[in-house]
């Protein structure tokens, strides 16, 4: 993950926020009293939808257990 001071932030916001949403790939904002990230929105909606998705009791265990199984595994018919 790249590193800026936050001054060179400050100087290269809207630079840095088109190239976190270009690239995909977080930034580091380096300071004095802390550090933070800075993410593209829709990374930050993808890490949220992910989190909720992992929350959901037995899912994570379900998706694994599907691809194990393989395509083959899967029917064709539905119940609804």
């Amino acid at each position: 993950m790249t590193a800026v001071s936050a001054t060179t932030a400050r100087a290269n916001l809207y630079r840095l926020i088109d190239q976190v949403n270009r690239e995909s790939e977080p930034l580091t904002i380096t300071g004095q009293r802390g550090n933070a990230v800075l993410i593209g929105e829709d990374d930050w909606r993808a890490i949220q939808e992910t989190l909720f998705l992992e929350s959901v009791p037995g899912l994570s265990e379900s998706i694994r257990q599907a691809r194990a199984e393989g395509v083959g595994a899967g029917s064709t018919e539905l119940d609804w």
